[in-house]
């Protein structure tokens, strides 16, 4: 199964894992560092280390959504550092979705099924380095439609979130 397809598979879990009880074998919460949270999933015999947080505010309000940052580890698939993000809708393919801390942006240039990832492993190390120095980080994205949604993320807990989950899968 190509690697894009299992981590989108895997965050579906993890939406319909929050929202049922799961048997601490399969997800496991390892801590909550303010704004942040670590889990492991382990899942035949597959571990998935993350990070991830919820937005702090999003627009446009009225419209309340299930969006998401994670940074994920899977060392059976040899993956490290790497940064996704849903919007809580499928994306359109007419624009990019953007991350920003500060003065620096990041492109997120792989999306499938509601989901969006950045192809450079190099580009998610430069990411989290910024993440670990800022105090927070806002992700734009287009909907179908066409409509703009920005999600502000607090980068509080986020160095011990992802150390945390860094050496859950080491």
């Amino acid at each position: 199964m190509p690697i894009i397809n299992r981590t989108i598979i895997f965050f579906i879990c993890i939406f319909i894992f929050s929202a049922t009880l799961v048997s601490a074998e399969e997800l496991k919460k390892i801590g909550k560092f303010k704004d942040w949270e670590t889990l492991v999933l382990n899942k035949d015999n597959e571990l998935t280390c993350f990070a991830q947080t919820k937005p702090v505010l999003q627009s446009p309000k009225a419209n309340k959504r299930e969006a998401r940052l994670f940074v994920s580890f899977r060392p059976n698939d040899k993956i490290t550092d790497e940064i996704s993000t849903t919007s809580g809708y499928e994306f359109n393919s007419q624009n990019s979705i953007l991350a920003k801390s500060g003065k620096k942006k990041y492109k997120f240039d792989i999306t499938q099924d509601g989901f969006a990832w950045i192809s450079s492993n190099k580009v998610e190390k430069k990411m989290i380095k910024a993440m670990k120095k800022g105090s927070r980080i806002m992700v734009t994205g287009y909907n179908k439609s066409g409509s703009q949604t920005i999600d502000h993320y607090s980068l509080l807990g986020f160095t011990k979130a992802y150390n945390a989950a860094k050496k859950s899968c080491t």
